[in-house]
């Protein structure tokens, strides 16, 4: 099962390949990565597609910040979505990088391999304590030491599942599956009671769904792909007898969200990801399903929900070290998190906030509903998605999964096509 990722600006990540040799070779910052001096100077602070809406927040929390640090200003510039990965690699290569930047974890990997991304273990470590530890370890990079962003605002999606369809089944409505053992079983156990008609599942299985199953997914060298692992050849070995029994949709091959959507709209599917946005939509255009949802966590074997996380990073070539490392912490503590989660529908990283009666209070909401459990699962969240896996990477899986679904190749095979196709790529990283 696919969560789709619901992050701000995170909608349109792509992979980023820096031209690595026009920034200097890893462990080359070319700037101090001492952070204990006087907080002073003019920075520059770089975010994705977040002026539009939040304006007044970020002029807001600048102020603030200079007001704190008398001898400091900062320069807030607003990068569109579309070719945001694009910018960074072009200011990377030209030496235009600002001091702060918005990054996912995907995006910081080949800047901290191009030496141009702060070590915070090393520059900031007295602030490693304020963040959930799955959040703070989602800007390491296999391969090399350190961690390379500040962890920003997180996201997750619950799972929403249609009561009805469980009942018809005769499964008990009220203990969805909460592993993959379980989910299996329900999902044959609802096809065959349905003849087909209902499927339980709308999508194959992602890199996300081999890390919840417990799959390896890369070395610890960072150096080559392992969900070909015998756990990652069960899992889609599984998914093959979803697929036969149609306890996964037949059109799940050339599935999107919307699709999906709508295909838990109208009772052909029993199971799918979402938000409170979709509990709405679900109020208005089906009633009945409405009366009948369900919400559980994401499916896993491993007892940790995935996550999406944003970051702030430091540019390690900055020339006021100490202002560039106090503001990326200000705009990602405690507070400010909070602050900014009051504001739109996302999840401080910082260690205590998902504690705070907002995330923990029910108020007979629907939008409650969902940030409470959305905000329970991701005390102990994950990060699965390899910081080192592009988008041509999740083609190459994704091509590969239907291959094995349709019968053209074994499970086995597949995925190992997939993992080579993969570590062919990885190595054109650099």
């Amino acid at each position: 099962m696919r969560t789709p990722r619901r992050t701000l600006a995170a909608a349109v990540v792509a992979a980023v390949v820096l031209p690595l040799s026009a920034c200097g070779s890893s462990g080359d910052s070319g700037g101090s990565t001492d952070a204990s001096g006087k907080v002073e100077g003019d920075i520059t602070f770089q975010t994705w597609n977040l002026r539009a809406n939040f304006k007044p927040y970020f002029d807001g929390l600048v102020a603030d910040f200079e007001k704190k640090y008398p001898g400091t200003h900062v320069r807030w510039i607003d990068q569109p979505a579309e070719g945001y990965a694009d910018k960074i690699s072009a200011d990377a290569a030209g030496g235009t990088l600002p001091d702060v930047v918005n990054v996912s974890p995907d995006l910081v990997a080949p800047l901290a391999k191009a030496g141009l991304a702060l070590d915070l273990d090393k520059a900031a470590a007295k602030y490693r304590p304020e963040y959930l530890d799955g959040a703070w370890a989602s800007h390491r990079i296999p391969g090399m030491t350190g961690t390379y962003a500040f962890p920003w605002y997180l996201n997750t999606g619950p799972l929403f599942y249609n009561k009805s369809l469980f009942r018809e089944a005769g499964l008990n409505p009220d203990q969805p599956p909460r592993t993959y053992a379980e989910l299996f079983d329900d999902a044959l156990q609802m096809a065959r009671q349905s003849k087909g008609r209902v499927a339980t599942l709308a999508n194959v299985p992602t890199v996300e769904d081999f890390g919840r199953y417990g799959a390896e997914l890369m070395n610890r060298q960072g150096t080559a792909f392992a969900f070909n692992d015998a756990k990652g050849v069960e899992l889609l070995t599984k998914y093959k007898e979803l697929y036969d029994a149609k306890a996964l949709d037949p059109q799940a091959l050339t599935a999107t969200p919307e699709s999906t959507g709508k295909k838990f709209l109208t009772g052909a599917v029993a199971m799918n990801p979402g938000s409170a946005l979709d509990l709405d939509n679900f109020k208005k255009q089906a009633p009945n399903l409405y009366k009948n949802i369900g919400i559980t966590d994401q499916i896993t074997s491993t007892g940790h929900v995935n996550m999406y996380v944003m970051g702030v990073m430091v540019n390690s070539r900055t020339k006021h070290t100490a202002a560039a490392v106090a503001f990326a912490h200000y705009v990602t503590d405690a507070q400010n998190q909070m602050s900014f989660a009051k504001k739109v529908a996302i999840f401080p990283s910082t260690a205590g906030s998902l504690d705070d009666p907002y995330f923990a209070k029910e108020d007979g909401t629907d939008e409650t509903r969902v940030r409470i459990a959305a905000a329970k699962s991701l005390k102990s969240a994950v990060n699965y998605t390899p910081v080192l896996f592009s988008d041509q990477m999740k083609t190459a899986l994704r091509n590969e999964v239907a291959k094995a679904l349709q019968g053209k190749e074994s499970p086995k095979a597949a995925l190992d096509n997939a993992v080579s196709a993969c570590d062919r790529l990885l190595q054109q990283q650099g």
